[in-house]
């Protein structure tokens, strides 16, 4: 690969995330037993896991990935393993009262939807076909 190939900035971002939530969680774990870690419940999962199931197989999605830090839970979904995330569904308790606690956000940074209800912030990302009468 070349110098200038954008993948390995990508995949160097996406490891600093990934390290930042690693030392956040070790650090709050040693410090005290109270704090939580942000993670996804099993209705939350299914919701996502139901979406990723038909996108890859209608062959748009390939591969995800989930990290669970102190201040959020965050899906990301992948085109290819080697590449950047084309989306992230976060899951942030922060935002809850003021945009929402769940948004999906684009490889630019774009905030696509945000809100309080999961399946209508997802919904989104799921472009299905629908019959048009007449």
């Amino acid at each position: 690969m070349s110098d200038t190939d954008p993948t390995e900035d990508h995949r160097a971002t996406h490891a600093a995330w990934t390290s930042k939530c690693a030392r956040a969680s070790l650090t709050a774990g040693s410090a005290t037993a109270s704090v939580a870690v942000v993670s996804f419940d099993r209705n939350e999962l299914r919701i996502i896991l139901d979406l990723y199931g038909r996108k890859v197989a209608s062959g748009e999605w390939r591969d995800y990935a989930i990290d669970f830090c102190i201040d959020r839970a965050v899906f990301s979904v992948y085109r290819q393993a080697a590449e950047y995330a084309l989306y992230r569904i976060e899951k942030n308790p922060k935002l809850a009262r003021k945009q929402g606690l769940y948004s999906v956000i684009t490889a630019t940074g774009l905030i696509l939807k945000h809100g309080p209800d999961l399946a209508r912030v997802v919904a989104v990302l799921d472009k299905r076909l629908k019959l048009i009468p007449g």
